[in-house]
């Protein structure tokens, strides 16, 4: 069963490579020609300057939050990571209302001073400046919790040195942390590349826009496939280089004696300096488009709220509940037979479990569809016996995109389990078996119960991604089926911006509120 998970897993991507190297069509040339050039401009501007503002914003947060106490850092500390709670193109849409000539920002100004100005944020600095405020917590988180439980002796002795808080963030922090960095910003770069809302909203040109282009614009399904093997090896170069740039170096503790480290408590202007940066963070990426959505609801609520509305929430707490699920079955599977099988196949099944979470949804959905379409074509004489409506039964059904869903985010549940089961001892399991109860017996009976922590966290973490997730629903969702993703797009590319803050408000509520409870409850139980 483990490897029959993994295949179909892999199935969709290795679809995408074989047919990359099949017979080049007349459209493809000229996609190669004219597009390719652009994408690869726009896509690599987009990695570089993204992944190197949330370097500089993470660590110097996690810097800060960790090393010293100031006002508010115990509110700073978690509620940072509160911009993953809006999706980066809710906060697109959000934004640009707020910027146009109508929105919020210009009037201010109109009122207050009497400027008639217009604030263009449609560009590619700006989709960099949403990008980078609402993924940034990929490399704060990781970066915080890092220095918060390594031993303190290396930065505690650079204190006693004489060296100052800059001297010792760029001399000992962030060479300590290269790690963790590399992988947040890896994170961060892999969710750009997935993004296609805040992209096609902004117009700016990227792989993910021309898979659409191609596929539904063009109708070209074989130029999408080259478009979405291309994303593919441009992912493999990034993790090659991720593991480049971690190398073989390693910082581990020179004595056994670990404690965290200690904040050092700030005075005067740098009390307040400090605390109105993380202000200005957090309320730029979470307080300040909430409560633009906020208002925004109060004024269309009654407009928006109705009988198909509902059925958008029923829609996706479906398609979220059945997904997340899905990927949680998958994952216990998996890391149970990586928990009972030790050898070198066994290990190398589960780790290709992860690669879903490196393919863009864009490109999982160009392979799945592929898959499924063949699948269709071998069973056309089973639906034609049954005299189907259409020869695409499965092509078109929720069945496909709920195996998107599992497959773009079984690393997430697999992780969380695995991570559970490496901290669980085997002895109970093997006891279970000596009295003579049968596998599946000492699995619910005994395993579970022990996971079952894990087992919650990756499922709320994995239904919050797929309500979060965009150009898999787009793609794949039967004919009629919306979600509050998919209507939030919709609304605002109609330029309702206002209508979309209902829907984009349940997506936002519903994640801060898993954050909260993955952070806290969860965190509070295990200690």
């Amino acid at each position: 069963m483990t490897v029959g998970i993994v295949l179909t897993v892999l199935a969709p991507n290795l679809v995408i490579l074989l047919q990359f190297f099949t017979e080049t069509a007349d459209q493809w040339a000229h996609v190669r020609q004219y597009l390719l050039p652009d994408l690869l401009k726009n896509t690599g501007l987009l990695l570089f300057f993204t992944g190197s503002a949330t370097i500089l914003i993470g660590t110097s947060l996690a810097w800060l939050v960790t090393a010293y106490s100031f006002p508010g850092k115990r509110f700073f500390k978690w509620g940072l990571i509160l911009p993953l709670a809006i999706p980066p193109y809710i906060a697109g849409y959000t934004y640009h209302g707020m910027f146009n000539y109508t929105g919020a920002i210009p009037q201010l100004f109109r009122d207050t001073f009497g400027w008639d100005i217009t604030i263009d944020i449609l560009n590619l600095p700006g989709a960099t400046s949403i990008f980078t405020l609402f993924l940034f917590p990929y490399v704060y988180t990781m970066t915080q919790t890092y220095l918060e439980t390594q031993s303190a002796s290396l930065i505690e002795n650079a204190r006693i040195l004489g060296k100052s808080g800059k001297d010792i963030y760029i001399q000992v922090v962030l060479p300590i942390s290269r790690g963790v960095i590399i992988g947040g910003t890896s994170l961060v770069l892999l969710e750009v590349l997935n993004d296609y809302g805040v992209v096609q909203y902004f117009g700016v040109p990227t792989f993910t826009t021309a898979i659409f282009q191609t596929w539904f614009g063009m109708n070209d399904l074989a130029s999408a496939i080259k478009l979405s093997a291309t994303v593919m090896f441009i992912i493999a170069l990034l993790l090659i280089g991720e593991r480049l740039l971690r190398g073989r170096k390693q910082y581990s503790h020179t004595t056994s004696r670990v404690h965290p480290l200690q904040s050092k408590p700030l005075t005067g202007v740098k009390k307040w300096s400090v605390f109105t940066y993380c202000f200005i963070v957090f309320s730029l990426g979470f307080l300040i488009p909430v409560a633009q959505l906020f208002s925004w609801m109060i004024l269309t609520y009654d407009k928006v709220i109705d009988a198909e509305f509902w059925s958008l929430v029923l829609n996706s707490l479906i398609a979220a509940t059945s997904g997340a699920a899905m990927i949680m079955i998958g994952a216990l599977i998996i890391a149970n037979f990586t928990r009972m099988n030790k050898s070198l196949p066994a290990k190398a099944l589960s780790k290709m479990t992860i690669l879903g979470y490196s393919i863009p949804g864009a490109v999982i959905a160009v392979g799945i569809s592929s898959v499924f379409i063949y699948i269709d074509n071998l069973l056309a004489a089973v639906y034609d016996y049954f005299q189907a409506e259409s020869t695409l039964f499965l092509s078109t059904s929720l069945l496909i995109l709920i195996m998107a869903y599992a497959i773009r985010f079984l690393a997430i549940g697999f992780n969380a389990v695995e991570a559970e089961f490496e901290k669980t001892n085997k002895n109970y399991h093997d006891a279970s078996r000596l009295l003579g109860k049968g596998s599946k017996v000492t699995f619910f009976k005994v395993d579970l119960p022990m996971v079952k922590g894990a087992v919650i966290s990756g499922f709320i973490l994995s239904f919050i991604e797929i309500l979060k997730e965009l150009p898999l629903t787009l793609i794949l969702r039967p004919f009629n089926f919306d979600t509050l993703s998919t209507k939030a797009y919709q609304y605002a590319s109609d330029e309702q911006i206002q209508e979309a803050a209902l829907p984009s408000l349940l997506i936002v509520i519903l994640s801060a509120l898993a954050i909260y409870v993955f952070y806290y409850v969860l965190k509070k139980e295990r200690t």
